[in-house]
């Protein structure tokens, strides 16, 4: 089921949907990623918006 763009939360932003090709594509770009990278590092370590850039600064050295 795709998200409810009127229903703006706090919550949903500290998410980043894996399910949800817009938004991988917009963290992708953000940190300098490709969608594949992201995606893998959805699976190893969640969806946790901010566990997932200090990921990716890691992954980028």
């Amino acid at each position: 089921m795709a998200d409810d763009k009127s229903k703006r939360g706090g919550r949903d932003r500290d998410k980043v949907s894996a399910e949800e090709d817009y938004e991988v594509r917009h963290f992708a770009n953000k940190v300098g990623l490709t969608v594949q990278q992201v995606r893998d590092l959805i699976k190893q370590h969640g969806n946790d918006r901010k566990t997932l850039e200090r990921e990716a600064d890691k992954l980028r050295g």
